[in-house]
């Protein structure tokens, strides 16, 4: 009950924070203008991209539909959600140090790692949430603003169509991943919120750890192939394996094997880090 009662506390807490809300108006502003663009203009960007396979296939039926805008809007989002997270997440313990609130929140009947593992568990809920407004925006209002229809997918082995009937669960289960991969994130973020008595610190950190990751994973240089399948930023984009055919199963297992892998790693570095931390103010 105790650990119940302090994820409430942490979610109440991250409810009253202006921050938490920017996270959602940005997706909701930014998901808007993508929509009135390929409402507005969309089949000329469309058209382009299929200029080239005109000469040799025959398109029937709407090709820009509800189901190529979601594609289109992940595609285009879900690269810059991971601040957004770490604007939230990563002020969870140091904000309270900042605050000088940590100290009273330790000397409380609560263990040092129900409060952190609470605050894990409040990260992950706002991380969920982020993720669900997203997949509202995205597939329902997508789709009933420009109709249902297959799903047009340009990757490197070419042109894919996946037909609509077989649309519906890839997007449930590159949710699911992309949820995995954000919430790799929050983790991070909130472990490294544990060495830091400011909020700036941990937020500026994930962010430079996420850059200096994703130059390591593009750059075409030998002496980083070892590492480059084990970096968690390698696979922020596994959820885009759900819409090829065949199915790669075991790409998207190895990434959802390493996320997991990331997130433990993080949660436990961050109870070492918190159980020992001097807590004086």
């Amino acid at each position: 009950m105790i650990f119940i009662y302090s994820t409430y506390n942490e979610l109440i807490k991250i409810a009253l924070k202006p921050r938490s809300y920017l996270g959602l108006a940005a997706i909701t502003g930014l998901v808007g203008i993508i929509l009135f663009a390929l409402k507005v203009d969309g089949m000329s960007m469309i058209s382009f991209v299929t200029a080239s396979f005109e000469q040799t296939l025959r398109f029937e039926g709407e090709v820009l539909n509800g189901n190529l805008v979601a594609f289109i809007i992940l595609q285009m989002l879900i690269v810059h959600i991971p601040l957004l997270v770490a604007l939230v997440t990563g002020d969870l313990i140091s904000g309270e140090a900042a605050m000088g609130t940590l100290r009273m929140l330790v000397s409380r009947p609560i263990s040092r790692s129900q409060l952190l593992l609470s605050k894990f568990l409040a990260g992950g809920i706002y991380t969920l949430l982020i993720v669900i407004w997203l997949g509202v925006l995205a597939v329902v209002v997508g789709r009933f603003l420009f109709g249902p229809g297959d799903l047009m997918v340009l990757n490197s082995d070419g042109l894919i169509i996946i037909q609509e009937h077989d649309v519906a669960w890839r997007y449930m289960g590159g949710f699911c991943v992309a949820f995995l991969a954000l919430l790799t994130i929050s983790s991070l973020s909130i472990c490294l919120s544990c060495f830091s008595d400011n909020s700036i610190g941990p937020i500026v950190s994930t962010m430079a750890i996420i850059l200096l990751f994703t130059i390591i994973g593009t750059l075409d240089v030998p002496v980083f192939d070892p590492i480059r399948p084990y970096l968690f930023t390698t696979h922020m984009a596994a959820w885009r394996s759900f819409f090829e055919d065949p199915l790669p199963w075991d790409q998207i297992k190895q990434s959802i094997y390493i996320l997991i892998v990331h997130n433990v790693a993080f949660m436990g570095i961050a109870l070492v880090t918190f159980h020992r931390k001097d807590i004086t103010v």
